[in-house]
């Protein structure tokens, strides 16, 4: 009987070139979709920043920058009686700032006068000054002829809300409230609507600053609008990509929302639950920051960003632009959308806000100056 043959020993699991070379394709090609992936997105934040994007100058004659204001005038609101506030000092991490070290603060200017100076408004004692860093401001107007202002505030990059009682007659402001949610973990900017209620944007989903840049990165478009009051919290629009700038319609009807980074304006109907359904969407070709309401027309004034690389990435002898759009009649099928001035940086920087009153126009910044016209 002849001996058994010996098998030959089969080959380790993977160790044939066959199967190497299988591994790396695999690993190349997922690499190659990743890299195609990160292109894509990137290519992508660059159209939705602007990024090439160059402005051409539209000068208006009678303007002049307000002196006091260095650092940045983020937003505007004015009064009927002429009375305007200025959300002063911005900060945040990455963002460009010319007074890093100096806390915000709030001015006020009487536009009734025949030279209108900007002063800062003292605050109570018992609010933390040193970390007061306001972003988006409204005011509301009490039955009671009490004026009331709202603060968003980022005290160490946090996001609160903070309610103040305007006192008049000793230009202060009382501090009444600070509010906190998990509703509003980025907010931007807000219009209120009572003595303790507000809509808020948040411009983004997360509050951690890396997972901001992920989401924005991404485009996840969740980004939403808060309604705010003592009784209820609740979200009433969502789906944006960076929701910014927000304000209601002189007669209450309408809530107008800027989706900086999508270039649009949301026109969206309130109800007397307070939530809101969209009506129609304003395509724009630039990115549009805050918004404010002529009273006495409806017409709203944009303060937008032609290039928001420029903004974000700052170069002194390249520096962010400005823009200011009018646009009229909102509602209809048409509205007229009016280039009202344009810079391409070498007067004023990153304009944010644009507020009008009785023939005379604000113009604030994000980091920069701010401007006086009278049209």
């Amino acid at each position: 009987m002849a001996p058994p043959t010996e098998l030959p020993a089969r080959p380790e699991r993977g160790s044939a070139p066959g199967f190497r070379a299988m591994g790396r394709l695999v690993a190349v090609g997922l690499l190659g979709i990743a890299l195609a992936l990160l292109g894509e997105r990137l290519l992508a934040l660059r159209n939705r920043l602007k990024a090439s994007r160059e402005v051409e100058s539209v000068d208006l004659p009678n303007c002049h920058l307000i002196k006091g204001i260095e650092a940045g005038s983020e937003d505007i609101d004015i009064l009927p009686n002429g009375l305007a506030f200025f959300s002063v000092g911005l900060k945040f991490p990455g963002l460009h700032s010319f007074a890093p070290d100096k806390p915000g603060g709030i001015l006020m200017m009487d536009l009734k006068e025949e030279k209108p100076r900007a002063r800062e408004l003292r605050i109570s004692r018992g609010f933390d000054l040193a970390s007061f860093n306001p972003h988006g401001i409204s005011t509301f107007i009490d039955n009671d002829d009490t004026v009331y202002l709202f603060v968003v505030n980022h005290p160490e990059f946090k996001n609160t809300v903070e309610i103040f009682k305007f006192e008049e007659a000793e230009n202060s402001l009382l501090h009444l409230k600070t509010v906190k949610h998990e509703l509003l973990p980025s907010v931007n900017d807000i219009t209120a609507v009572g003595p303790a209620h507000f809509y808020a944007t948040n411009d983004h989903y997360f509050s951690d600053p890396f997972l901001k840049y992920l989401e924005t990165y991404l485009n996840l478009h969740w980004a939403n609008v808060v309604y705010y009051s003592p009784n209820e919290v609740k979200v009433v629009a969502e789906g944006f990509d960076s929701a910014n700038g927000i304000n209601i319609s002189p007669d209450n009807k309408y809530i107008y929302v800027a989706d900086v980074l999508a270039h649009e304006i949301h026109v969206l109907e309130k109800h007397p639950n307070m939530n809101l359904t969209q009506l129609k969407v304003l395509e724009l070709d630039t990115l549009v920051d805050n918004l404010s309401i002529d009273p006495s027309s409806g017409d709203i004034w944009v303060g937008c960003h032609p290039n928001g690389q420029k903004l974000f990435v700052y170069d002194p002898n390249n520096p962010p632009s400005s823009e200011v759009l009018r646009i009229q009649n909102i509602l209809s099928e048409k509205p007229t959308v009016t280039t009202v001035y344009a810079n391409n940086g070498s007067v004023l920087q990153g304009s944010s806000v644009a507020s009008v009153y009785d023939g005379k126009l604000l113009i604030g910044t994000v980091y920069h100056r701010a401007l006086y016209c009278e049209l």
